[in-house]
């Protein structure tokens, strides 16, 4: 799934920031830039993809 960062923006002037296709804290990353930016978080959601574990594959090559 392709990520992506939905603002919404409320009536009574409220955002909401949905982190789409992200996996574990891989979210809270892609959004810390925008809490800091906006000021006071008033409540924080997590959704199931949150507990998900993100696998990552490292390999290491020696000499060529």
């Amino acid at each position: 799934m392709k990520r992506k960062l939905d603002l919404i923006i409320h009536p009574s002037g409220a955002l909401q920031i949905d982190a789409i296709g992200f996996c574990g804290p891989d979210c809270e990353k892609a959004t810390a830039f925008l809490e800091q930016a906006l000021g006071e978080v008033s409540s924080k959601q997590r959704k199931p993809e949150f507990r998900h574990r993100v696998l990552r594959k490292t390999t290491q090559r020696v000499g060529l």
